[in-house]
């Protein structure tokens, strides 16, 4: 047998060969919607999940476009916030925006973040796996559409007092009062808390 006649068939079966050896991934995308608080996770056009999230809140919206994801953290905790719990942290921006499990589920679904975008720690564990699985390579995430609903204020202001009074609605702090039965003990203050 000629060599030339064995070079077609032997070259026609290390290529196909070559597949079975190596692992196919498959295409990830991660599509999140600020109007909806909701994301939804697709492999190959098939969508596996769709989950409540938290996103970015007022003065802290999470920025909108296309992302590969850089970096995984399974324990990670912010520098920036009091050194909060970020668990299951896929980075998709260089300022630190990431998708992250949140403790505090009752915020899913409402804009109130600091950027990132939050989810059940046990959905978080779901896709940091699926990521892990696939690759960040063949991860894409999406980021659409706008805030509705930016959610409480982060700190809870006191209801504001008029400038001027007004006999209507402003009454005079009443002073207090001083028992004059009792004798009014008089300390010299320097002697007691000097030095």
């Amino acid at each position: 047998m000629r060599i030339s006649q064995l070079i077609a068939p032997l070259s026609a079966a290390a290529i196909s060969a070559l597949p079975l050896g190596q692992t196919a991934y498959a295409e990830l995308l991660i599509k999140v919607d600020k109007s909806a608080q909701r994301m939804a996770v697709s492999v190959n056009g098939e969508q596996l999940y769709n989950w409540p999230v938290t996103t970015g809140g007022s003065g802290y919206d999470t920025p909108g476009g296309t992302f590969k994801p850089f970096r995984m953290e399974i324990d990670h905790h912010s520098d920036e916030y009091d050194n909060a719990p970020m668990p299951y942290s896929i980075f998709f921006t260089q300022t630190g925006n990431a998708i992250h499990g949140t403790y505090e589920q009752r915020n899913l679904g409402r804009a109130v973040s600091h950027g990132c975008v939050r989810l059940s720690v046990k959905n978080a564990a779901t896709l940091w796996n699926l990521v892990k699985q696939e690759k960040m390579a063949n991860t894409v995430v999406m980021v659409s559409g706008a805030i509705r609903d930016a959610g409480p204020p982060p700190v809870a202001r006191s209801p504001s007092m008029p400038l001027t009074p007004d006999s209507a609605s402003y009454a005079a702090p009443t002073p207090p009062t001083v028992d004059q039965s009792r004798p009014l003990l008089l300390l010299p203050f320097p002697f007691f808390f000097g030095r």
